[in-house]
């Protein structure tokens, strides 16, 4: 039987490269990999079962270049960043986003796609005491989020719409704040887990700085559970289109999360928060009982093993390269 084509947009993103990863070992699938500005590592290049393609995604050429012929197509590709543009150029998630989208969209109707995967986010939710269902949304975006936020809701009625005028199955996916290998670990662009991680991990002089209070409260997800939950998605839905949630099910404050990532890394070190930097405050974690009602799906990684496998991953991977940096400096 012949291989699905199987395209991953956003190869060497976080989310895109550990899709590439998993699938790759799977005989169903030849997997084709794009990327753009941010060039493959020798690992990625050197994976005999990833092709790479190097690809525009707001060039329409491009992408109906990369489309033709796909089966399948994880949507991983995007303009991220951490709190500090979130709140100080909240443009860089709406224009490119909305226009590769919009693009990639299209070409997977006129090219008769049978799978979309589209990675949304759950910044659309209000903070809430219990998880938030799919319903929860209620139209009413926070301040800090309403660009991404919208664009992002925009961009799931997108894949409502061409579902509804083709044969392609689109599933959306609101997965809460994910973790682990290959995720951005300087401190510009990550997140809070990955600035946490490599705060902990680099600290000199006994101590780590904190933005904000760390009452803040967030759902983490470890990267192998929401890539599982893909695979799931890809093989059981029989519906035009689905959107679901996907997250741990429950949340852990900023402090709290510190203080694991602090005790697992086995050093001895003080937190000091700084309440000047910027910091989004709410509490959200996240209810995946549409996904086990649908698809069977529950994650499997709690938060301290995440936590650890992702210590382990950061060692062996990121500390040399960094050790290396300081020595030749």
């Amino acid at each position: 039987m012949a291989k699905k084509k199987l395209l991953v947009c956003g190869v060497t993103g976080f989310i895109g490269r550990n899709a590439a990863e998993y699938f790759a070992q799977s005989d169903e699938y030849t997997v084709v990999g794009t990327y753009y500005r941010s060039q493959p590592d020798q690992v990625l290049i050197n994976n005999p079962n990833i092709e790479l393609v190097q690809a525009d995604l707001t060039n329409r050429d491009d992408v109906t270049r990369v489309v033709k012929g796909a089966d399948v197509i994880v949507q991983a590709a995007a303009t991220t960043s951490g709190a500090k543009e979130i709140l100080g150029k909240p443009y860089y998630h709406v224009t490119d986003n909305a226009l590769m989208n919009s693009l990639l969209f299209r070409a997977c109707f006129e090219h008769q796609v049978k799978n979309v995967i589209f990675f949304s986010c759950t910044v659309m939710y209000q903070g809430k005491e219990a998880p938030v269902v799919e319903e929860d949304f209620n139209h009413q975006i926070s301040d800090k989020y309403f660009g991404v936020g919208w664009t992002k809701v925009y961009l799931e009625k997108m894949c409502d719409f061409y579902s509804r005028i083709s044969k392609t199955k689109y599933t959306v996916i609101r997965h809460s704040n994910i973790y682990g290998p290959h995720d951005k670990y300087d401190l510009e662009r990550s997140h809070v887990f990955g600035a946490t991680v490599t705060k902990v991990m680099t600290a000199k002089n006994g101590k780590i700085v904190v933005w904000g209070e760390g009452t803040e409260e967030r759902d983490l997800l470890h990267v192998d559970d929401l890539v599982r939950f893909v695979d799931l998605a890809i093989q059981k839905q029989t519906t035009s289109y689905e959107l679901l949630n996907v997250g741990l099910g429950e949340s852990v404050s900023v402090r709290a999360l510190v203080e694991k990532i602090i005790a697992a890394s086995g050093r001895e070190l003080k937190i000091e928060f700084d309440t000047s930097k910027p910091t989004i405050q709410y509490k959200l974690a996240v209810s995946y009982k549409k996904a086990f009602e649908k698809f069977g799906w529950e994650p499997q990684v709690s938060l301290e093993e995440g936590i650890q496998k992702t210590l382990d991953w950061y060692r062996e991977n990121v500390l040399p390269d960094l050790e290396t940096a300081s020595v030749s400096s």
